[in-house]
């Protein structure tokens, strides 16, 4: 059996029958408390290296499934969620309102997310909508720790 499915499925936590884009966004927050230990510089080469074995992984075990976007696939969330986070000091807010509003980007998908994640094939739109959607949530978490004086 292939260790590729094993990580794209986020430890097969996308297997779950309920909500497996939660479950799987789950597995950024212990990634985001070890990535947010490190420097800025460091935090941002990890993500873009996590999310091109994303895209690696999401591609190669959607072409094996013959699927454009497999629910069970949820590298793609994990990704995107530590976008959510980047570059944002570690915090129980910041934890939460990134899972939170990220989830709500993801599954909403506001313009031109769900165009992305319709149109562009393989794993760079299996992935790329969920990084639109990080980038999207952390622009608005910053927002709002500002507005809220954190």
């Amino acid at each position: 059996m292939s260790v590729i499915p094993f990580f794209a499925s986020g430890a097969y936590l996308g297997y779950s029958p309920l909500a497996s884009g939660t479950l799987g966004t789950l597995w950024g927050i212990p990634l985001y408390f070890w990535i947010s230990r490190y420097s800025p510089g460091v935090q941002g080469i990890l993500i873009v290296l996590l999310i091109f074995a994303a895209v690696y992984v999401a591609g190669r075990t959607a072409a094996t499934w013959g699927q454009k976007d497999p629910s069970r696939v949820v590298a793609d969330e994990i990704v995107g969620y530590l976008v959510s986070v980047c570059w944002i000091p570690l915090s129980w807010v910041s934890v939460l309102g990134g899972f939170f509003i990220f989830r709500l980007m993801d599954i909403f998908k506001p313009f031109p997310i769900r165009k992305i994640d319709r149109e562009m094939p393989g794993g760079w739109g299996i992935v790329l909508d969920d990084v639109l959607a990080g980038i999207y949530t952390n622009i608005l978490l910053r927002m709002i720790l500002w507005v809220a004086g954190r």
